[in-house]
């Protein structure tokens, strides 16, 4: 704790753990896993490319996500073409981009490299200063806007019914998920981020019935798993966004074998037997 890097760390395990779960409970919530997947990855290419050009990688994973988060989005809502198919065409373009232009880029490609594993006792205090306010957004977005969130959530079709703009809602979720993976990108990397949104929130999602309760969950799960990762990255000289993502996995099988839930559909399938 005497290390000015071991307190970035920290900080940036406690921002990144609670962004990363919020959004994490809306992409779960709302069955939209793929759809996170193709914004994490249209950020590391984003910041790829941004290298490849001799630009700030932060500013070309913020307009890649947002760009992404922006397309995916109407592609999800047309019903004449199956939305899989569209996100999957998103997907591996931007899969194919980060690889193209990595593969262009001229001598060492170490911060490159940096940005698909990350490495969160590197964090600066620019990461954090953005991390912080990402967090906020994030929390702020739930706290203010809870019932809202929690009717588009539950059924946009009735949310629209009742007069809110569900679509809207719905595409400021995507937005905010863009915003989350690109300020995570630097301490867990392009390739592991939507694990630790989706782990932490899967993880919860297995022990409460309550939306709020699974909201507080995750948060608590995100951020022990980038404090716990971090200690095992630092004890035992492990790469830090995998430490995190492996412990964020380990503690969703520990909450998925003693759900209540996984209980309770046992019993009612042994009572229909």
């Amino acid at each position: 704790m005497a290390y000015d890097f071991m307190q970035y760390a920290l900080l940036a395990g406690l921002l990144g753990g609670i962004a990363c779960s919020l959004v994490g409970v809306l992409v779960v919530s709302m069955h939209l896993s793929f759809i996170g997947v193709c914004i994490s990855h249209a950020a590391f290419a984003g910041a790829i490319i941004a290298v490849f050009l001799g630009l700030n990688p932060m500013h070309g994973a913020f307009l890649f996500s947002l760009l992404a988060a922006g397309a995916i989005g109407p592609l999800a809502d047309r019903g004449d073409f199956n939305p899989d198919t569209s996100l999957g065409i998103v997907f591996s373009l931007m899969l194919g981009l980060s690889f193209l232009f990595l593969g262009l880029m001229p001598g060492p490609k170490t911060q490159a490299l940096g940005l698909m594993w990350g490495s969160i006792l590197t964090v600066r205090p620019e990461h954090l200063a953005v991390l912080a306010v990402v967090a906020l957004l994030v929390l702020g977005t739930v706290v203010l806007f809870f019932k809202e969130v929690q009717a588009v959530i539950f059924n946009r079709e009735i949310a629209l019914a009742v007069g809110l703009p569900a679509t809207w809602i719905f595409y400021c979720l995507l937005l905010l998920t863009g915003l989350t993976v690109t300020a995570s990108l630097q301490p867990i990397g392009g390739l592991l981020i939507f694990s630790l949104i989706l782990n932490p929130a899967a993880a919860a999602y297995q022990l409460t019935y309550s939306l709020r309760n699974l909201f507080l969950l995750a948060a608590c799960f995100g951020v022990l798993s980038c404090w716990v990762g971090l200690a095992l990255a630092y004890l035992f000289n492990l790469p830090s966004g995998a430490s995190i993502v492996v412990f964020s996995t380990l503690l969703f099988l520990v909450a998925s074998a003693v759900s209540p839930k996984r209980r309770v559909k046992q019993l009612t399938e042994t009572e229909g037997a």
